[in-house]
């Protein structure tokens, strides 16, 4: 990714909702080539990022691993070169082990998807396997309505969780778009709540919005309340299951025994706040990944280990925030780049593909040089 001082002729125009949505976050970004930015690109890049929360760049299929691994790391320049996950995908008992690819001459650059590809930037003979909710919800829809309907797989932040700090920004890069055919994504919560998704969507909710909306009582929780995450939580998590929205897991006593999980150092183990500031405009972010947390530290001291309380605690919380009205699902296009603020938002993957449906995605993602900032009152009482 060359870097030059001319202009930037780069313009942001926020993505406009349909009439029946509240969605308030995401802009597409205009004349800009991810392989060629100027300083001034970037610096309206970044603002952009901050304000808006998810981007969508077009047509830039021709971006290497490189220039995605530049732009990404750019965002929080301090970061070093660290995949966001570090070295947990080689745990085969990770549940995200089974889902991406490292691109061998750029680590950072994972390739997820569907379906058989022969060759790709270094890597041959590869198959792909977009996650499917049948291998982590513990309910699931019937297989004769697999390819009509879906699910949100998974809500979260991209993050380990333990030891490497949450990435500032994911990129990702649509290669390969099968046809654009729509599924009903359905909640199956007792809500009757569903919508319709392109295939292969990603999906966003704000975690601004998640706060805005909760009530004072809410808020004056969240502020001052602290998340501790499982040690090694895609591990502890890989034998428990999921709530039919993603949204957290259910309390069945299957997660994996701390004795059994890779030796662990309690200096890794990360107690985060709920409330994840924006470094540059100041708004607080519910922002909680409801899969791997463990217990709550709330403002008294009290710690709350009860793991049930804990994930019913957080859903009631996050669960407006993913009702139809406040997703914004991302309709793919081959060679779109989209970059959003893995501290603002979070995401779910969706969709389910036949087998001879090909995808082929780029997800690039780098631990931060430092955890999350919380709410001021709670930083300065720490």
């Amino acid at each position: 990714m060359a870097i030059s001082q001319t202009p930037s002729r780069i313009t942001v125009q926020p993505i406009v909702p349909a009439a029946d949505s509240d969605v308030d976050f995401g802009a597409t970004i205009s004349n800009a080539d991810i392989e060629n930015l100027t300083d001034a690109d970037f610096d309206v890049i970044r603002e952009a990022l901050f304000k808006h929360q998810v981007l969508v760049i077009k047509n830039q299929g021709h971006a290497s691993p490189k220039a995605q691994f530049e732009i990404t790391q750019k965002f929080d320049p301090d970061s070093g070169e660290n995949y966001g996950h570090g070295k947990t995908l080689d745990a085969k008992r990770s549940i995200l082990h089974p889902d991406l690819k490292t691109i061998p001459h750029q680590p950072q650059v994972q390739v997820i998807g569907n379906g058989f590809v022969e060759e790709y930037e270094g890597l041959k003979n590869i198959q792909l396997r977009h996650p499917h909710h049948r291998t982590f919800h513990a309910t699931t829809i019937p297989d004769e309505d697999d390819l009509d309907f879906t699910r949100f797989y998974r809500w979260h932040i991209d993050a380990a969780l333990y030891g490497l700090a949450p990435p500032v920004a994911t990129t990702l890069l649509a290669v390969r778009v099968p046809g654009g055919r729509k599924q009903t994504l359905r909640y199956d919560d007792g809500t009757d709540e569903e919508m319709t998704v392109p295939l292969g969507t990603t999906a966003f909710v704000s975690g601004y919005a998640m706060y805005d909306n909760l009530s004072p009582e809410d808020q004056e929780f969240v502020r001052t309340t602290k998340v501790e995450y499982a040690p090694h939580p895609y591990v502890w998590m890989s034998s428990a299951k999921s709530r039919s929205t993603g949204l957290g897991m259910v309390s069945e006593g299957k997660e994996v025994p701390l004795d059994d999980l890779p030796p662990i150092d309690e200096e890794k183990i990360q107690i985060l706040p709920m409330c994840w500031r924006n470094p540059v405009t100041d708004r607080l972010a519910l922002q909680v990944h409801p899969s791997a947390v463990r217990k709550l530290h709330l403002a008294d001291g009290t710690v709350v280990e009860d793991l049930a309380e804990v994930r019913e605690t957080v859903h009631r919380l996050q669960r407006p925030g993913i009702s139809p009205k406040n997703v914004y699902a991302h309709d793919w296009e081959q060679g779109d780049f989209v970059i959003f603020h893995n501290r603002g938002v979070i995401h779910s993957v969706v969709g389910a593909f036949a087998e001879d449906e090909v995808r082929l995605f780029r997800q690039c993602n780098i631990a931060a040089a430092r955890l999350p900032q919380g709410p001021v009152e709670v930083a300065a009482a720490v």
